[in-house]
């Protein structure tokens, strides 16, 4: 265990996370809504620090992230929790346990970078479950992966506050961050949280510097309506055209089985409204299809994907070879 960052004492024995916008009120003995967060003895603690639950090398594509570091490896980690409550989430096994559900081996911040460079990553990926709920595991581990020249992913859900934003942004290198609708009613009655926060989130990551590409699943009947697409890809313009949004389908899982695949079609009209809005990189996710990057001012096809692999880069380190336009991102190679 940890003590926990943003926390305050509201009594002689309660305690309130300030970490994300639950800002849960703790009694002794008790866990936030994250489950891995407790007051112990007056003080919070991190239950994960030093446990990671999972520890693999991805390609970067599958976090997913276009336009940083297209084609390189990111080592994956994740640790038990999550602050949400989604009702479809893919990795529920694992965000909704509690701590002791998993035995795991401790594993210093110093390791986890050894062996991200001994697989030869280009980033270590915050993943599978949410950043958030294990920053100060993560924000110990970015610090030491910068020192070898390792960048830092979150693939996170966008509930988390400012200042920890502000504090880990030095060395958060990339974020791909969820905007799953554009409703509060959705939030709240699907995950279990609010919208404006990650609204706020995802201004705030964009304004530290953090390069940041928006995912949205789409789930049949609850954010696919054309009015629901046009408002995510007005709201990801009105910050910068040329952030990436991945839309991506939703498959039947956990508590939302009985709702139907997203069809192509659903996708096909997402990608057409993002540029009709003005969006110069729109991704369809998870279909095989609609992955490869063009240069928004001629077109000319630079990066070609299947699945997550890329095929082929044409691109000069960002720099469209046909026009000499520059693509958005990060050392594009």
């Amino acid at each position: 265990m940890k003590e926990a960052v943003f926390y305050e004492k509201i009594n002689e024995k309660k305690l309130r996370c300030n970490l994300c916008p639950h800002h849960c009120v703790i009694s002794p003995g008790k866990t936030g809504i994250c489950r891995v967060r407790k007051n112990i003895d007056e003080t919070l603690f991190s239950l994960v620090y030093n446990q990671p639950l999972t520890q693999s090398t991805d390609p970067i594509e599958k976090k997913p992230l276009f336009h940083f570091y297209p084609g390189s490896a990111a080592f994956s980690i994740a640790t038990v929790g999550c602050n949400l409550r989604c009702l479809h989430c893919q990795n529920a096994d694992i965000s909704q346990a509690h701590p002791d559900r998993f035995p795991t081996s401790e594993v210093s911040a110093e390791k986890i970078v050894e062996n991200a460079v001994n697989t030869g990553s280009k980033s270590i990926a915050y993943t599978y479950t949410e950043p958030t709920i294990f920053y100060e595991y993560a924000f110990d581990i970015a610090t030491q992966a910068h020192k070898k020249d390792l960048k830092n992913v979150f693939v996170t859900n966008g509930y988390i506050e400012k200042d920890p934003i502000r504090r880990i942004a030095p060395i958060l290198d990339a974020a791909n961050i969820d905007l799953k609708a554009m409703s509060e009613d959705f939030y709240q009655t699907v995950c279990g949280a609010h919208l404006q926060p990650v609204l706020d989130a995802i201004k705030e990551y964009y304004e530290q510097g953090v390069w940041i590409e928006i995912t949205s699943l789409l789930i049949p009947g609850y954010n696919d309506d054309e009015k629901t697409l046009s408002k995510i890809a007005d709201f990801i313009a009105s910050i910068d055209s040329d952030i990436p949004w991945h839309v991506t389908g939703f498959h039947p899982t956990y508590k939302l089985t009985d709702t139907s695949p997203t069809p192509l079609s659903t996708l096909d009209k997402a990608v057409k409204i993002g540029k009709k809005t003005g969006l110069n990189y729109v991704y369809q996710g998870n279909r095989g299809i609609g992955e490869n990057t063009y240069c928004p001012n001629c077109g000319k096809e630079l990066i070609s994907r299947s699945g997550f692999r890329v095929s082929k880069n044409i691109s000069n380190k960002g720099i469209c070879p046909e026009c000499n336009t520059s693509i958005a991102g990060v050392h594009m190679q």
